[in-house]
């Protein structure tokens, strides 16, 4: 691959990793963010465990995971909108 420029470190967690979004967009369209196969695990295991997650443990997962609770957020919602279509 080309070398990184100095304006462009190397994305953190391999290119699936979507940057954070920028603060304060409410309204806009979001970037569709394509997890890593690792990530899609731990968050289907965490779902497994509790369908609804407190604040703190969404603050945990999305430090651990290098999401933003944004991103942890709305994976819950939609995951949980997917098993009620799936009863």
């Amino acid at each position: 691959g080309r070398p990184w420029g100095a304006e462009q470190p190397p994305p953190e967690g391999g290119p699936e990793c979507l940057g954070p979004e920028e603060p304060g967009g409410r309204g806009g369209r979001r970037l569709r963010t394509a997890f890593s196969a690792e990530q899609l695990s731990t968050l289907e295991s965490s779902f497994q465990r509790q369908q609804y997650l407190g604040a703190a443990e969404r603050r945990r997962l999305a430090g651990r995971m290098r999401l933003s609770e944004v991103q942890i957020k709305t994976w819950f919602q939609n995951r949980r909108m997917k098993l009620k279509r799936q009863l």
